[in-house]
């Protein structure tokens, strides 16, 4: 049997990885990235081959990928003469792994020709490089089963979460629950410092009880030492939370906290701080 293939469009700090696991798991593979050298030196790591467009990208592809910045960015590598779906052929699946809004990707499957799937991914960066992400996806049943096997090279979970949209809806609920997370955590541990505690033991004993979680597991230590260089920025993260905020004006959801927090990482932007990880949240209570 020969082996499928796939094309993955947008080579960023999740994407670059995620391509990486399809070639690594055997599938032939096709890259395209706005920056031509990056997707050059992922061929050269991989030994797959680059295309100078997402249509190029796109033509023979069984499955085409894509996992780029946001609504406008994802519609520049889907639409016109050399846009993804002008080179997606019967039988393509067009699969795409941005946090983008439920209204593009319902926009895209309107316009698209081939079975399409939302399908955001949680975990980060790390996740993305040990091939242990979440995905959560929106579209039909048929196209689901199909697509499951290929997203699982880079997945420990990929769930049909409804029709179109459906699976950015389930990731801003993911991201506002992180944010609420992550504020609760900062404010926990600054406390705990300024009580004259020891920081990481106060982490070691309660994330063994009911506060634990993966923020905390994960983050809490490298907050008390003041880093916040670990993948996911705040730039990124605002950018999500004005799409939570947007959904939520729509469906009538209240999200105060969200809104909070929102407005708290817009002081880490103005800190300097729109690279630094959503963690961060710890060095504006620290700073005071």
């Amino acid at each position: 049997m020969s082996k499928q293939k796939v094309a993955f469009v947008g080579l960023g700090v999740m994407g670059y990885s995620m391509a990486g696991h399809l070639a690594n798991a055997g599938f032939q593979t096709r890259v395209y990235n706005r920056t031509m050298a990056k997707a050059e030196k992922w061929c050269q790591e991989y030994g797959g081959e680059f295309a100078q467009t997402p249509r190029e990208a796109a033509e023979g592809a069984e499955f085409v990928f894509m996992c780029v910045g946001n609504d406008d960015d994802l519609r520049s590598v889907v639409f016109g003469e050399d846009g993804a779906l002008a080179g997606c052929g019967e039988g393509s699946i067009l699969v795409d792994h941005t946090t983008a809004s439920a209204e593009v990707a319902r926009e895209i499957a309107d316009k698209a020709q081939v079975p399409f799937l939302d399908a955001p991914v949680s975990g980060g960066q790390a996740g993305a490089e040990n091939g242990a992400l979440t995905v959560m996806i929106g579209g039909e049943q048929s196209a689901f089963d199909a697509a499951h096997p290929v997203i699982m090279s880079y997945a420990k979970a990929a769930e049909l979460m409804g029709g179109t949209g459906a699976g950015q809806l389930t990731k801003m609920a993911n991201q506002i629950c992180i944010a609420g997370l992550v504020q609760g955590l900062a404010e926990g541990l600054n406390f705990a410092q300024r009580a004259g505690l020891d920081g990481h033991k106060v982490v070691d004993v309660i994330s063994k009880g009911a506060a634990g979680s993966w923020q905390m597991e994960n983050r809490g230590d490298t907050m008390l030492d003041d880093k916040f260089d670990f993948g996911f920025a705040v730039d990124w993260m605002r950018k999500d939370l004005a799409i939570c905020l947007g959904e939520a004006e729509k469906n009538g959801a209240d999200l105060p906290i969200t809104r909070i927090v929102n407005d708290y990482y817009g002081e880490v932007q103005e800190m300097g701080g729109g690279r630094w990880d959503t963690s961060s949240l710890m060095r504006r209570l620290t700073r005071k």
